[in-house]
């Protein structure tokens, strides 16, 4: 089993930064790709980024090219998520998910385990 555990989310101005970071524990992800989804209200889980499991290759959403770089260690079993010039409409829950495949996947149902999400908000 794998237990994801994101971190770093909070409550940002327009043109600000966030790092979002997901500890995963119960077993090593070294071998898992891993992605970031987000969810707003009232709307589906969407796709953010994903790395493959030796950070070699990596994959975003038109949305967040760019500005989002996905990034991990594997020593520290740690994803990480650096947000830059972020926007209102990026406000949502974001998520950390955990493939049990060395390939990234963008749907939600390319992932075997998922975090509890962490809250990012953005103000105009």
């Amino acid at each position: 089993q794998v237990q994801l555990v994101e971190s770093g989310g909070g409550l940002v101005q327009a043109g600000g930064s966030l790092r979002l970071s997901c500890a995963a524990s119960g077993r090593t992800v070294s071998n898992y790709a891993m992605g970031w989804f987000r969810q707003a209200p009232g709307k589906e889980r969407e796709f953010v980024a994903a790395i493959s499991w030796s950070g070699g290759s990596t994959y975003y959403a038109d949305s967040v090219k760019g500005r989002f770089t996905i990034s991990r260690d594997i020593a520290k079993n740690t994803v990480y998520l650096q947000m830059n010039s972020l926007k209102p409409e990026d406000t949502a829950v974001y998520y950390c998910a955990a493939r049990a495949t060395p390939g990234y996947g963008v749907r939600t149902h390319d992932y075997n385990y998922w975090g509890q999400g962490t809250q990012v908000t953005v103000s105009s």
